[in-house]
């Protein structure tokens, strides 16, 4: 391989994604100091092309950052008008009532909006303030410092051939150097994973938890249209399979969101999450909503589900992780942009102190600080007996104790202190002849669609003459482990049709990767039960153009 030479760009703070933490950190340092050099790195082919969340958002995030956001034109509109939450059985539903769940669950002053529209909004911001923002620019590397801290990442490589080879179209890219790395990536990153495990930021904090969320945009009768309507619904067609949800959120042009959430820590191999996604829209009270109209997008992303005692240390050396990359939803209100905008702020505001202190390529301690006794950690430490209540003693237990919790922690107060979430997603995956195969329906074409269709509407493409980013340890583990004793999870748990074991008569069967069709959610690095796949970046641009996500 020829010997590759980069040319060098130097910053004061290098950001790692255009996501709504990357970009109120690049704000925040502007707003400080309108001479600090703030780049940003998005490895969509525009901002909000892999922006992908439910998304009801609570503004608080934005009221301290941008506090005229409204009088700047800010895409949040919607306001929450009407708040309903169902039990779900296979022919009819329960509503819950409001009164009983604590004050945080009420969505009253919150909006319905796309985070993607949201972050295009934010970059125009940024670059009205001078930020530097570089779409369909992938990161590929890190890159250190001779005393090991971070000191910058290599973007914009291109031209690698599918073994890696160098090809004659092939472009370096550079190397950005700051005085400060910021890895604002999402879910599952994979900077932030390298930089987790090389600092063993994870030690003394519980394994981070996901789930899988998946969403479609419908244009619906407007009729049955009431625009800032938000239903949730728990139950069917989950049941005891696995712990998760749906979110059906109106918003303006008589379109809603429709969301299905299924916990990544399910037992069953069997299960299908995607298919779980289109049975759940022939209930009823969905199908009824969703008849005569039309499906116009789709797209998946894993969700960061451990929340508070999964936080692992933030900073190291010369970088610091934001939002997602940490895990910052509150899983009972399923919502983590508020927080992921306020640690954009917070550690950009640590930054620009240790700038100003003549400081550079330290741990930002004081940006940690500030998430774990700030309003981030006060939002998380109230509800972190939720999640590990669901995963341990189901639906009901989550509710009716996880609710009681809430309550007293509301006055500072815990009855059982601080839960565990014990294995990881990976490991709760048993093995197969332990459970019964789950028989799904045929998709009608109407209401429910097989994947390859759906993958069609989120827009996805990859070049495919280019190195697969979805890579194995062990070639063999797919086939030799994972079919015979898992029944094959992988062609079941990816939303995307990526990975498929193809069997032909008097062969061994064969594991596919078809990488063109991931549309980045990051499910196969979390449940492989083996932990055997490793998701990397593509070159810069492709994956999912999301429109208004």
């Amino acid at each position: 391989m020829k010997q590759v030479s980069r040319e060098t760009m130097e910053y004061d703070v290098v950001i790692v994604g255009a996501g709504p933490a990357g970009l109120a950190a690049a704000i925040r340092l502007k707003q400080l100091d309108a001479d600090c050099q703030v780049v940003v790195l998005e490895k969509g082919s525009e901002v909000g092309a892999h922006i992908l969340s439910g998304a009801v958002l609570d503004p608080c995030g934005l009221d301290t950052l941008i506090p005229d956001w409204k009088d700047k034109g800010a895409p949040v509109t919607v306001a929450v008008k009407e708040d309903n939450f169902y039990m779900l059985g296979e022919a009819g539903q329960v509503r819950i009532p409001n009164f009983p769940m604590p004050p945080l669950m009420s969505n009253h002053g919150n909006y319905i909006v796309s985070m993607g529209n949201v972050c295009r909004w934010m970059a125009e911001q940024a670059e009205g303030l001078g930020v530097d923002i570089f779409p369909g620019m992938s990161v590929s590397e890190l890159v250190y410092a001779e005393d090991g801290s971070v000191k910058g990442v290599v973007a914009g490589e291109f031209g690698k051939n599918p073994d890696g080879s160098q090809s004659e179209a092939y472009e370096p890219g550079m190397e950005l150097h700051g005085k400060y790395v910021f890895l604002g990536e999402g879910v599952r990153g994979s900077l932030a994973q390298q930089v987790i495990s090389k600092f063993d930021l994870s030690k003394g904090h519980e394994p981070q938890k996901y789930g899988l969320g998946m969403k479609e945009i419908w244009e619906i009768d407007p009729a049955k249209h009431v625009e800032g309507r938000v239903t949730h619904t728990m139950g069917w067609p989950l049941g005891k399979n696995a712990g998760g949800g749906s979110f059906i959120y109106h918003l303006e042009n008589n379109q809603v969101y429709v969301g299905f959430v299924v916990h990544l820590n399910y037992k069953n191999p069997h299960l299908f999450p995607y298919m779980e996604f289109q049975r759940f829209k022939h209930h009823p009270m969905v199908a009824d909503l969703l008849e005569g109209g039309k499906r116009v997008a789709y797209g998946a992303r894993a969700i960061s589900e451990g929340g508070y005692q999964s936080m692992p240390k933030m900073v190291a050396p010369g970088v610091a992780l934001l939002g997602c990359s940490v895990g910052m939803v509150n899983v009972p209100r399923i919502k983590g942009n508020h927080n992921a905008i306020l640690s954009g702020k917070a550690a950009a505001e640590a930054a620009f102190a240790a700038i100003q202190a003549g400081r550079s390529g330290d741990e930002l301690s004081e940006y940690e600080a500030e998430v774990r006794n700030g309003a981030i950690g006060k939002d998380l430490k109230t509800v972190r007996n939720v999640k590990p209540l669901w995963s341990k003693y189901g639906l009901v237990a989550s509710l009716v104790v996880g609710g009681l919790d809430m309550w007293t922690n509301t006055f500072g107060v815990s009855l059982m202190g601080t839960l565990k979430h014990g294995k990881t997603d990976a490991a709760a995956t048993e093995i197969a002849d332990r459970h019964k195969v789950i028989e799904y329906p045929k998709p009608d074409g109407k209401l429910s669609f097989d994947r390859l269709t759906n993958v069609a509407f989120s827009f996805t493409n990859h070049e495919e003459n280019q190195p697969a980013h979805l890579t194995l340890k062990d070639v063999s583990e797919p086939v030799k482990i994972n079919l015979p004793k898992f029944g094959g999870p992988a062609a079941r748990y990816c939303p995307a049709g990526v990975y498929e074991f193809v069997e032909e008569e008097g062969k061994a069967p064969r594991f596919i990767i078809n990488f063109q069709n991931c549309v980045h959610c990051k499910t196969c690095d979390i449940k492989d039960p083996g932990q055997n796949i490793v998701w990397t970046t593509p070159q810069g641009g492709d994956g999912p153009n999301y429109p208004n996500m």
